[in-house]
């Protein structure tokens, strides 16, 4: 969620947000670490040698405590659930969930803090580039909504209203920010994920075939 200030300024403001994901304060990095949250927006290009393609990676990681939470998950680009390539069952709590490999992904990130929610929405595509054969990493804003109002307390006495709770945001102005439909359902369960004391499990990403 962080990076150096000679990176930000190499890559461009425009590009940091869609490609490193939120940015958050100081504070909050140090109350996630404090917490034991850990949650990594990075993604990257790899190579897979025997289907002869590239992919984007990433990892669905993060949870909550009471106070505080973060999560990062991956969905398609129009906003259907897509399968992990790997589960990961870590010892500790809210930390990396599994892996996803893809050529192309919607990231949906957020953090909260009390009832306070930034969301972070991103595309991310592979892209041809002339005359070389490692493509570009194409990666553009769908929504970043910020001090976002939850109205429910998830983690505690609201859980059971949790497949039906969202954050409500905002512009400078007032009016109302609309999270696109197509990832609502995708928002609504990144938001319990925020909430999901000492999680040990994906909320967005699945098995690619049902469990027995």
């Amino acid at each position: 969620m962080n990076m150096s200030r000679a990176t930000a300024n190499r890559l461009g403001q425009a590009e940091v947000l869609p490609l490193r994901g939120l940015r958050l304060r100081a504070a909050a990095l140090k109350r996630l670490r404090q917490s034991g949250i850990y949650c990594e927006p990075a993604i990257s290009i790899e190579y897979q040698h025997l289907a002869g393609r590239y992919v984007i990676r990433g990892v669905e990681s993060g949870g909550a405590v009471q106070q505080i939470g973060a999560y990062v998950g991956y969905v398609g680009v129009d906003g259907e659930t897509i399968s992990w390539l790997q589960e990961i069952e870590s010892v500790g709590r809210n930390g990396i969930h599994a892996v996803v490999v893809a050529p192309e992904v919607a990231r949906v990130q957020m953090f909260r803090f009390q009832q306070t929610c930034d969301l972070l929405i991103t595309e991310h595509r592979l892209m041809p580039v002339e005359g070389k054969h490692r493509p570009s990493l194409h990666n553009r804003i769908l929504f970043h909504g910020v001090h976002g109002t939850l109205a429910m307390e998830l983690w505690g006495k609201d859980q059971l209203s949790s497949s039906v709770a969202a954050p409500v945001f905002h512009d400078r102005s007032g009016e109302a920010l609309l999270v696109p439909q197509h990832f609502q359902e995708a928002v609504r369960r990144l938001t319990l994920a925020t909430s999901c004391l000492g999680c040990r499990h994906t909320h967005l990403l699945s098995a690619s075939t049902p469990r027995s």
